[in-house]
């Protein structure tokens, strides 16, 4: 099965918002194993989205719209459609009375455009809208099919996760179920992974492999189909042992995991408690690791030394090491997380300083970044970075440096995963 994309909303031509829907729905349905080959965006003009569909029709048996089911008059994508392929119109009674009662309950009146958005295609199996109003609805003509989803993003991606996915996987499999897992990788990039696993990606047949890069990260994206979940799941972990033969050693995830959650385990599996003092990164490491629950067990605290006059003054760092070292060295990052350690009287402590960019800092160029890493009492360890991309981009990956080298070097140590 092809598949096109169809966005429809003036806004997303005017740059307004950005077409984040297209994305997540082809991640979705590489997952069912259906091509993607076409994203459209059209504006609110009923003429150009007849002429877009029509092009989608020729080249897609799949066509999925998104945005234009609200009570407005410029949403008309689903009267649109219904001209086009001369089907009415009809109120979905289930999806009317669920809007009815959402302004009952806020004492709210219903104004009559609302009845708009129960409106749904003759015949089509309507997806419940959990998250909002209008409902989703697939219809299928000519071998083709045809499926509407609601704009907001916090409406269609359960909607389509949950309600229309799992009707897709039966149309296309007869029953039969399709399972992924994600390998997650760091400190290696995609062409070098590619490389290593050429001869799988070129032999694969089923399961399939499927590469993306994003903010430094690299994952695999392992997918099999079978008649049960189980051999599915089979098909899987084979595959996914056969890979990690070859880069194990730099898989640190899988699914839904990000190196701060990995971070965060690790450190409450072995009842290890840390502290952080940022420059360059201004916080942002204690914010990725307090986005994971239950965080409190290990992060007891730290603190943002954006000046070298916070460095001394808050950390205790000799003015003689920052005028002979520079802010931005081994030195500095070191005595940073030592300092930190020894304050907040934790296990471990963290320093983060460099010159996220634009401009040199300190005498070292943009992207250079020192990470300081404490141990109890031992001699703290540093790393050093040479990052190349725009400057909260550099600030993130020195966050996601930071939990990566943590981990390996509490493996060193011989602290156990988690």
């Amino acid at each position: 099965m092809n598949a096109e994309i169809l966005a429809v909303g003036s806004e997303l031509l005017l740059g307004q918002i950005a077409n984040t829907n297209a994305k997540f729905i082809s991640q979705q349905l590489s997952e069912l194993g259906i091509n993607v080959y076409y994203h459209t965006v059209v504006g609110d003009n009923t003429q150009r989205l007849v002429e877009a569909i029509a092009i989608a029709e020729a080249r897609a048996d799949l066509l999925i719209f998104s945005g234009g089911l609200g009570p407005t008059k410029d949403d008309l994508t689903k009267e649109t459609i219904a001209g086009h392929l001369g089907v009415v119109l009809e109120h979905d009674e289930q999806a009317l009375t669920s809007i009815e009662q959402f302004f009952a309950k806020r004492g709210k009146p219903m104004t009559e455009n609302n009845r708009k958005q129960a409106l749904v295609l003759a015949g089509s199996n309507i997806l419940a809208n959990h998250h909002g109003m209008a409902p989703g609805m697939i219809f299928r003509k000519d071998e083709r099919t045809y499926i509407l989803l609601p704009g907001p993003p916090k409406e269609l991606e359960p909607m389509f996760q949950f309600e229309a996915k799992p009707k897709l996987a039966a149309m296309l499999h007869d029953g039969g179920v399709i399972s992924s897992h994600v390998m997650r990788f760091y400190g290696i990039g995609e062409a070098e992974l590619e490389v290593r696993v050429q001869d799988i990606l070129e032999s694969q047949t089923n399961p399939t492999v499927a590469p993306l890069a994003s903010d430094g990260e690299v994952t695999l994206r392992v997918t099999a189909k079978a008649q049960t979940e189980q051999e599915a799941q089979q098909l899987i972990a084979a595959k996914i042992a056969e890979i990690q033969a070859l880069v194990g050693e730099y898989q640190y995830g899988i699914d839904d995991d990000s190196l701060a959650s990995k971070t965060v385990e690790m450190l409450l599996a072995n009842k290890l408690t840390i502290a952080a003092a940022e420059s360059l990164t201004a916080g942002l490491f204690q914010a990725e690791l307090a986005e994971v629950a239950g965080v409190s067990g290990t992060l007891v605290g730290g603190i943002v030394t954006y000046t070298e006059e916070a460095k001394i003054q808050q950390l205790g760092i000799s003015s003689e090491l920052l005028a002979t070292q520079g802010v931005v060295s081994s030195a500095c990052a070191a005595a940073m997380a030592d300092a930190v350690r020894r304050k907040f009287n934790t296990h471990i402590g963290i320093g983060l300083t460099g010159a996220a960019g634009p401009t040199a800092h300190d005498g070292q160029p943009a992207g250079t970044v020192w990470i300081g890493i404490a141990i109890d009492k031992e001699e703290p360890i540093t790393y050093e970075l040479h990052l190349s991309g725009m400057r909260n981009t550099n600030r993130l990956r020195a966050v996601k440096f930071t939990c990566h080298y943590l981990m390996r070097l509490l493996e060193v140590h011989g602290y156990k995963k988690s």
